[in-house]
């Protein structure tokens, strides 16, 4: 239901344009990693990758939109999963990944753990990761598809009265944007190691995505990765 909600509703508030790798390909019970910018990029990941691919992925999610009504049922039909953040429940996000990995479906998540804090729409490389991709990689032998979303901070983006703003304004301004999909990637078993390459992999969709809309933080070389977080 999300993915198809997001198709449909994505070309309403911007344009969608979509890029991959020459021959990427997203195999059953693959983890996809996007780096996280807004409220609104979830949407357009979903959008495209139904779009592009007809993948519609279990998204890993902070627990908060399950207590939305109708939202938290829906979320829980269709098999995806709260990420309880700062409690001992937030492993058991991995162990719930881990059984619809080895279903065949394909598990969508960000290893960043956060959207930054910032006020502004502009776009910057993705912070440092958490280690809970590695260890899902590790535990599950699943290839991991890096993922780079740019332009939903110009939808949505900053406080409250500027994220409304946003939302109210992108039917009209039908910002550009884009998202691409890069080659699947196998993890090696260090978590660090694992983490920084991942880091690295997702920093390059993202630089890729965010140079197709000429955001001058891609075209100006930034972007070095950052070491993990756990």
């Amino acid at each position: 239901m999300l993915s198809r909600i997001a198709a449909h509703v994505v070309p309403f508030f911007g344009r969608l344009t979509v890029t991959s790798d020459p021959g990427a390909r997203v195999e059953p019970g693959s983890i996809l990693v996007v780096n996280h910018t807004s409220l609104a990029d979830p949407a357009l990941v979903l959008a495209a990758l139904r779009g592009r691919l007809a993948v519609e992925p279990v998204l890993l999610a902070t627990s908060g939109l399950w207590r939305i009504p109708l939202l938290g049922r829906a979320l829980t039909r269709e098999g995806h999963v709260p990420v309880h953040r700062n409690s001992a429940r937030a492993a058991a996000a991995l162990d719930h990944a881990a059984v619809a990995l080895a279903s065949g479906r394909h598990v969508m998540l960000y290893a960043e753990g956060r959207i930054p804090p910032r006020r502004d729409a502009a776009e910057n490389p993705p912070e440092m990761f958490r280690t809970g991709l590695a260890r899902l990689a590790r535990a599950t032998g699943a290839p991991v598809v890096p993922i780079g979303q740019a332009g939903a901070r110009r939808i949505t983006s900053g406080g409250r009265a500027k994220q409304l703003a946003g939302v109210l304004t992108a039917p009209v301004r039908r910002p550009g944007l884009h998202v691409h999909i890069g080659t699947p990637l196998r993890l090696p078993d260090d978590v660090n190691a694992a983490t920084e390459l991942a880091h690295g992999a997702v920093t390059a969709a993202w630089r890729t995505a965010a140079g197709a809309l000429g955001e001058p933080a891609a075209l100006g070389g930034a972007g070095r990765a950052a070491g993990p977080r756990g």
